[in-house]
């Protein structure tokens, strides 16, 4: 438990750099190893968009960075109709469906239960960087990191 504290804390204080470095670097690592995965008939890349989603609503909430960061992609995919706060009403709307929550959380470890321990890690490792993108890893974002951790 200690450890897994301390791993935040480096999280949530890691500069700008180290950070897009770090998310780089496993997202690299991750990806292509994704790519030769299909779980459930999920292709690789949508096994890790399940995971970035999972990781941004983990709270309950949107911030501007985790928006920021997913912008790309929204943007791909539904144009210019996207905006920040259509997208924190999402979230809202997401958050409260507790039961939907605890499906995927499901769902997640399930996936994570067909990986390598080192893809495993890789990937708790960017869900944990993104939920540390606005400078805290919140108890509830801890507690879901908790669920993925779990054998």
């Amino acid at each position: 438990m200690k450890e897994f504290n301390e791993l935040c804390k480096i999280f949530e204080e890691a500069d700008l750099l180290t950070y897009s470095a770090l998310l780089t670097e496993k997202s690299v690592k991750v990806l292509p190893a994704l790519s030769a995965v299909s779980v459930d008939g999920l292709t690789g890349v949508e096994v890790y968009a399940s995971f970035i989603i999972a990781s941004v609503v983990a709270d309950g909430k949107l911030s501007e960075e985790e928006y920021a960061l997913l912008y790309p992609s929204l943007h791909v995919f539904f144009g210019d109709n996207i905006d920040y706060e259509s997208c924190k009403k999402a979230v809202r709307k997401i958050s409260s469906e507790t039961r939907e929550l605890k499906k995927l959380v499901n769902e997640m470890v399930d996936v994570l239960g067909h990986l390598s321990d080192s893809l495993k890690d890789d990937i708790i490792v960017i869900c944990m960087l993104i939920c540390a993108i606005d400078g805290k890893i919140s108890l509830r974002e801890k507690m879901w990191i908790k669920q993925l951790i779990k054998d």
